[in-house]
């Protein structure tokens, strides 16, 4: 097992997702395209970053910070709380409202209104307690 956001975390999180059928197809069919970062609230930069293209993921920690389109933080146990018993909708809103969950890129609202963005996301805890 790989410490969460360790190179060898990212590559194994980069090949879930991309053999992801559920992840990808939802994000295919809504095109996204973009920039999203993982990180603890009290780094500068973020401890990962993937660039997604039409659903897949392309590369990843090779994106300048600048590009980062979407910045999601939260303290280690949170993040290894929200991967180890992957949540819903209800426990994703409930860790946004607490700021266990912070959107320092992004718009969490926005995201959430989408059925394949938000289905996405949630389906995203879950593969990261796949590879951890």
């Amino acid at each position: 097992m790989a410490d969460l956001f360790s190179n060898e975390w990212a590559q194994a999180y980069k090949d879930a997702w991309n053999t992801d059928k559920e992840i990808t197809e939802s994000l295919q069919r809504a095109s996204f395209n973009s920039v999203v970062a993982f990180g603890l609230p009290d780094e500068e930069t973020p401890s990962f970053v993937m660039n997604i293209q039409n659903g897949m993921v392309s590369s990843i920690n090779e994106t300048p910070t600048d590009d980062i389109k979407w910045d999601i933080r939260a303290t280690k146990d949170d993040w290894i709380s929200l991967i180890v018993k992957p949540p819903g909708l209800m426990k994703l809103g409930i860790a946004y409202t607490s700021r266990k969950l912070r959107f320092t890129k992004g718009d969490y609202a926005t995201m959430i209104k989408d059925p394949s963005l938000a289905s996405a996301f949630v389906k995203s805890f879950a593969l990261m307690g796949k590879v951890l």
